[in-house]
């Protein structure tokens, strides 16, 4: 599960990261993204273009906002099939939280990447309709087990994709639900927990 995640960087040094054309007009780094908020994301059409889209599929069949994914089935489960095939996007993070359970209490974590100022989680975007008729996008994260270091916070985690595999998750060429499932492991690197 991932309920909140930051970004904290601005638009140009989003553009910088991603090499990615500018498709919005302001975005205010923030500390925590919740659940229904815009966020930039990155989607490949023509170019690879940082569009601000909604967290959480909102399909006709749920009253809730569906912000998580599990990457195991997500090629087979009807409201993720599509996207995963056709609109799979990067979701640019500085970090991610989740809380742990201690006794009692739940503990907030922090969550960054040794050594990375930002990073992209594996996402899915489509297209929704409001009770006004209106069309609007929208992303959900991609979530996995969690790795060694999260097991004790955690059993899932986001989708981080290796910056080097970054090219090959936004490729729509690419249809091998083998080749494009390889991508969504556990993270094998270090987290580092505030």
């Amino acid at each position: 599960m991932c309920g909140r995640f930051s970004l904290d960087m601005d638009i140009d040094s989003l553009l910088d990261r991603y090499k990615a054309i500018k498709g919005i007009d302001t975005f205010n780094p923030k500390d925590e993204i919740f659940p229904t908020d815009l966020s930039p994301i990155i989607i490949n059409r023509k170019n690879k273009e940082l569009r601000m889209v909604k967290w959480g599929f909102m399909p006709s069949f749920t009253k809730k906002p569906i912000i998580n994914a599990r990457s195991e089935t997500v090629d087979i489960k009807p409201t993720f099939q599509y996207p995963f095939y056709n609109r799979r996007c990067l979701i640019p993070a500085t970090s991610f939280f989740e809380w742990e359970k201690v006794g009692e209490d739940k503990i907030k974590r922090k969550i960054s990447l040794k050594g990375e100022d930002i990073f992209s989680i594996a996402g899915l975007y489509d297209i929704f309709t409001d009770d006004n008729g209106v069309r609007y996008h929208a992303f959900t994260i991609l979530t996995t087990e969690a790795n060694i270091e999260m097991k004790s916070i955690h059993h899932r985690m986001p989708v981080i994709l290796p910056r080097d595999k970054e090219e090959l998750w936004l490729d729509k060429n690419i249809k091998n639900p083998i080749i494009l499932k390889e991508l969504l492991k556990p993270f094998d690197h270090s987290l580092l927990i505030e």
